[in-house]
This record gives C-alpha cells, sequence and structure tokens, in this order.
C-alpha cells in the first residue's frame, strides 16, 4: 500500500474504467483471490494508520465492498484484534464473493451486531465503495452520521460512502481519515468535496495490471524546473502585459503583474483600464505602466481580466491578437455575455494561439449557459466541455483545480488549501501562467505547473502566517 503524494503524476481511472480492470483480473485469478487481497490490503492498512486500536468497527455494505470488510475482519480478528461487523441490506443477496467473505468471518468467529459497539478505536467503511450511485438515506444514511460522529479515526475502502468515485459530489458522506483506493485511484477523491472526504489516500493495486486502460486524468505532479543559462538575457523569458484595473480595482491588476514579475518574466507592462490610474507601482518599480492600447500585445503574453469591471469589454478585440493569453475573472463574464467576443475567442482556438482560461465556477457556469451547482457536480465534465467549446487549455479552481485541455486530456491538481480562499489568489494564478507562456511553455503545462505551484506555496506557508495575495505574489 502506497501513501498517495502530491509530487507524483498519479493516474487517475474512472468507474468504468476500473470495472474493466476488476473484471479482467478476477478472470486471470482463482476465484474469490481478488476480494481475499483487497481485504488483507485493508486490514494491513488499519494496523498501520492505528496499530494501538483494539476494538473495529467494520460498517458493511450490501455489495462487494462489504465483502472486503468482512474479509478485512477476518484478518484483524487473527491479528488479535475485537472487529465487529454490522451490516446493511439482505444477506441473502450478497454477490457471491461477498457471501463467501462474510462466511469466512463469521467461521473466524467475528463479531456481528444490529449496532456498532458503545465504543471503537477504527472505524472502517466498507458500505458503498464505487457502487454507490444516488444520495444516501435510511439506514445508510444512519451508518454514515455514525461514523461521522465518533472521535476514532476513520479508513474508508475505495471511496468514502456517499461520494461519487468519478466526480467528487455528494450530498452526504463519510468524513474519512484515511482511504485504501484499491485496484485504480479514483477522480472523486481529488476534486470536489473529495479532499474533504477522503483525507490522507492511500493505494493498492492488488497486482492487478492497469495498462490496458487508459487514465481518464492524472494528478498534475511537480513541474519540471526550468534552468536558466547564463547566457540570456531579460529578452530570453519573454514579456508579460496584464491588462485590467478599472476604477477602484487596480490592485487586482497590480497583484497579477507582481505575481509575473517575480515567476519568471523578463519584463512585465500593466495596462490599467482606470485612466486615473497611476503611472508608478511604488512597491515594484520594475513593473511598466502605461495606457493599454499602447501596449504591442502581438508578440506578448497577456493576463487579462483581473479586476476589469465592465470595462474590460473594449479591450478584449485588440487583447484576442496577443501571442498567448489569460483570460480571467472579468474578462469570461464579458465573454459570456457577448456573441461577438465569443467568436473572436473560438477563432483563437481554431488558429491554435495559446489560450487559458482560468473560470471560478459561477463564471465557468456563465461560460457554460448553465448552474453553478451543475458545475460542481462533475467538475471534469464541466472542464472538458468548457476545453471544447471555445478551444482552450480551461483551469476550473476550486477545491482540487481540474486543467482541461481541447483535446481531451485533463489534470487535477493535489495541492493548495483553504489558505487560497481569499480575494487576489486568483489574480496571482493567472500572472504566474502568463509567465510560463511568455517563456515559451506550452498552455497545458503552463496552467498544470503553475496551478501546482500556487497550492504547494500555500501548503508550505507558515503556521500561523496569514496568507495574502501580495504576499503570496512574491514567492
Amino acid at each position: 500500500m502506497q501513501r498517495v503524494t502530491p509530487d507524483r503524476s498519479w493516474p487517475l481511472h474512472d468507474v468504468a474504467s476500473i470495472r474493466r480492470i476488476e473484471l479482467a483480473a478476477a478472470a486471470a485469478l482463482p476465484a474469490h483471490a481478488l476480494m481475499q487481497r483487497a481485504g488483507l490490503a485493508v486490514a494491513r492498512l488499519a494496523l498501520a494508520v492505528a496499530p494501538h486500536a483494539r476494538t473495529v468497527w467494520l460498517a458493511c455494505g450490501p455489495g462487494n465492498n462489504g465483502g472486503d470488510g468482512f474479509e478485512a475482519a477476518v484478518h484483524l480478528k487473527q491479528w488479535g484484534k475485537e472487529p465487529v461487523v454490522t451490516c446493511i441490506g439482505d444477506e441473502a443477496r450478497l454477490p457471491a464473493d461477498a457471501q463467501l467473505s462474510l462466511q469466512r468471518a463469521r467461521a473466524a468467529g467475528v463479531t456481528f451486531a444490529h449496532e456498532p459497539p458503545a465504543h471503537w478505536d477504527l472505524g472502517i467503511d466498507a458500505l458503498l465503495g464505487i457502487g454507490g450511485t444516488r444520495a444516501p438515506d435510511g439506514e445508510l444514511l444512519r451508518q454514515i452520521e455514525r461514523l461521522n460522529a465518533g472521535a476514532a479515526p476513520v479508513l474508508a475502502i475505495d471511496v468514502p460512502s456517499g461520494l461519487q468515485a468519478d466526480s467528487g459530489h455528494g450530498s452526504a458522506w463519510v468524513r474519512a481519515t484515511h482511504t485504501a483506493s484499491l485496484l485504480a485511484l479514483k477522480p472523486g477523491l481529488f476534486t470536489g468535496h473529495g479532499r474533504d472526504a477522503a483525507g490522507s489516500v492511500w493505494f493498492d493495486d492488488l497486482q492487478a495490471a492497469s495498462g490496458a486502460e487508459a487514465p481518464c486524468a492524472l494528478l498534475c505532479g511537480t513541474p519540471v524546473a526550468h534552468q536558466r543559462l547564463h547566457a540570456s538575457h531579460k529578452g530570453s523569458y519573454g514579456d508579460v502585459a496584464v491588462i485590467g484595473g478599472a476604477a477602484g480595482m487596480a490592485g487586482a491588476a497590480l497583484l497579477a503583474a507582481r505575481a509575473a514579475l517575480h515567476h519568471g518574466a523578463g519584463r512585465v507592462h500593466v495596462g490599467l483600464l482606470d485612466p486615473a490610474a497611476p503611472t508608478l507601482d511604488p512597491l515594484q518599480p520594475d513593473l511598466m505602466l502605461r495606457p493599454w492600447q499602447d501596449l504591442p500585445v502581438e508578440g506578448m503574453s497577456v493576463a487579462c481580466g483581473c479586476g476589469g469591471g465592465h470595462a474590460v469589454a473594449s479591450a478584449l478585440p485588440k487583447v484576442f491578437g496577443a501571442q498567448a493569453l489569460v483570460l480571467d475573472a472579468d474578462a469570461l463574464n464579458a465573454v459570456a455575455a457577448d456573441p461577438q467576443l465569443q467568436s473572436l475567442l473560438r477563432a483563437r482556438g481554431r488558429r491554435g494561439l495559446p489560450t487559458v482560461l482560468t473560470p471560478h465556477p459561477l463564471e465557468a457556469a456563465r461560460l457554460l449557459g448553465t448552474a453553478t451547482a451543475a458545475v460542481q457536480q462533475d467538475r471534469l465534465a464541466a472542464a472538458r466541455e468548457l476545453a471544447l467549446r471555445w478551444g482552450c487549455v480551461v483551469v476550473l479552481k476550486g477545491s482540487g483545480t481540474v486543467v482541461a485541455a481541447p483535446g481531451g486530456s485533463v489534470r487535477i491538481n493535489p495541492t493548495g488549501n483553504a489558505r487560497l480562499a481569499i480575494a487576489g489568489t486568483g489574480d496571482v494564478l493567472a500572472g504566474w501562467i502568463a509567465a510560463r507562456l511568455a517563456s515559451g511553455e506550452g498552455a497545458f503545462d503552463a496552467a498544470s505547473a503553475a496551478v501546482y505551484l500556487h497550492g504547494l506555496a500555500a501548503d508550505r506557508w507558515a503556521d500561523g502566517q496569514p496568507l495574502t495575495a501580495a504576499a503570496l505574489a512574491m514567492r
């Protein structure tokens, strides 16, 4: 069992793919062998994460996830623990492998009960796994609530029950401290509610090869560091222009510009939309402030929309001629409201010009003509649809930011935390992406790397020190 760390580009598989992996593995093994491997893996992880636990409550459901729980109970009993199993559903309707594991657990002397023990040191969620397709109710919901109400750690098998494995969506779910993802890693563990629900994610392929199945997404993984050559100059790393900062919102554009400068851009220009805006950033005099109309965007990487307000719409026709482009915030809202701007954006996509859209869920909903809840219900599908519709790389921000390319490639970012849930951090991200585009990095890789490093900076932020966008921009 391996702990899933954010430094690797782990492959992720959806439920349909996992079902095929499972069938192929089961066909190549003796009957019941795969479930026995799963139960042993879960039991070993239980010992590792709660070595001093004595009483272990295994909440088992009506499918093969419950069978994995029965099998884990056998090993825990043999190792001197006191497993207590509760079951929901009709035992007579269990799948064949789960029936065998149920019989093995009873023969091993495992305690079966109608209610959880009064005190338990470790809970194991074996209720649904990837089999859950609807909102929990009745006895299932009651078991989820009991697991969440306890003070002891909870280990979920495959996926915390109530969480959708493909999307990370759910209405009620187990809040696990650890999740043992078997056969393959599921995308829902890393986006939407998944990061809050899954806790620490562990992976065991049960010695079943998944190579024949293409992953539906990858985790971003640590980006490749580019070494700067001694024989280089400021022009070697590209020019960034930030266009935004309508009246009263100059700070957003300056944050993006400072971020681009500190992320390696050779030169950074700022075109503020407010005609009364200052012509100097006293905290960052390296920035070159000038009227946005005078910027030669055709040879620049442009980040547009940061604090743009309604004024940004008039700048967008010029901006669409940029060498590389990041559209954020009000620029996205302007595109969503204007069919002519939509045509210009699609034209960029058809020409293959590097373009990155960075919507949060509400902005994504506006671009798709749907509701925010629909976007959040399946973040991977929403990001794919946006990328296909506009011919651009899309960064759908949120817990487990999704990066999608027009060709269908998807990455999910495993870094970041709630410290980033403040004003201005999105402007910083736009500046970082623009800087990477200016250096010549491809749009998909530039977006993925910037998102990863943006989250990593928050993960490494010193405890007790408030994260501000201004401080983040200087990282």
